[in-house]
């Protein structure tokens, strides 16, 4: 076996099998204070990933990862969602690709908004035997005014080429309170020596795929499993500024008992997320 560490080039016999897949839930936290500021919320959304924007950030993907797009079939829903498949394939490369252990590119005019809260209800895109999908799930509490939306998103390739060139620009599109990333090589390719190699690239952290200025911005937590080609990577984001995460009420409009709970409660919901387990309540 390949050491995961270390840069690695290889003169393959055939086709590279090597599945390589990245999978990462995108959460959003926002305070919407009654029932008709959670459907304006929703109808926002709605409004701003239609399913015309979703093709546009596909493409792009497909771009960045080196891919060929075959077909587009997208669709937008009533009273809500849109969906998009792309089918795509591997662009001729004359060579295995070196996929350096760094950030891919960044969305050519990316502007931060805060708390862009927006995602596609479903999106779905092949590579050959490879795919990318995008699903979004809406959550609310019943009674605090805390909506939580997750968009699950997967670029697996099979292939050279490696799904990980598009993660910075994934993040960059689908920005996020927390974002928590998986990245898994499966199977084997052989060299020309008849030799198993069970991942054709150098990654230590997916950290290393995220430009620093991004990173500066999120808490970072990793756990790897090195000998299984398994890596996780959680981010959250530091700075919290409660106008970001209202929505159909302003700061100052706030009684003082709400700007006082509202905070605690989007933070206690973050904190839940981030780490995977619910948080006894204080006070």
């Amino acid at each position: 076996m390949a050491d995961p560490i270390r840069p690695i080039k290889l003169k393959l016999e055939s086709f590279n099998n090597l599945t390589k897949t990245l999978s990462f839930n995108i959460y959003d936290i926002c305070y919407a204070p009654s029932e008709q500021a959670q459907k304006e919320y929703i109808a926002y959304i709605d409004e701003a990933y239609n399913a015309e924007r979703l093709k546009g950030i596909l493409t792009e993907v497909a771009g960045i990862i080196g891919a060929n797009v075959l077909n587009i079939a997208h669709q937008d829903y009533d009273p809500e969602g849109a969906s998009v498949t792309m089918l795509i394939s591997e662009l001729p490369l004359s060579e295995e690709p070196l996929n350096p252990e760094a950030p891919g590119p960044l969305p050519e005019a990316h502007k931060r908004q805060p708390h862009a809260h927006a995602r596609p209800d479903a999106v779905v895109a092949h590579l050959d035997k490879s795919h990318i999908t995008v699903h979004t799930y809406p959550e609310s509490h019943p009674d605090n005014g805390i909506s939580t939306f997750r968009a699950d998103i997967d670029v697996s390739t099979c292939g050279k080429i490696s799904p990980l060139r598009a993660l910075n620009y994934l993040i960059h599109t689908f920005e996020s309170d927390i974002v928590i990333i998986d990245y898994r090589v499966r199977g084997f390719t052989r060299d020309v020596r008849g030799t198993k190699h069970y991942i054709d690239h150098k990654i230590n952290s997916i950290q290393n795929f995220v430009d620093k200025q991004t990173l500066n911005r999120y808490h970072a937590l990793d756990v790897n499993v090195y000998q299984e080609n398994i890596f996780h990577t959680k981010l959250m984001l530091k700075e919290f500024k409660l106008d970001n995460y209202l929505f159909g009420v302003e700061e100052d409009q706030l009684s003082p008992a709400d700007a006082k709970v509202v905070p605690q409660r989007l933070k206690h919901e973050m904190q839940e997320i981030f780490y995977g387990t619910n948080i006894p309540r204080v006070g």
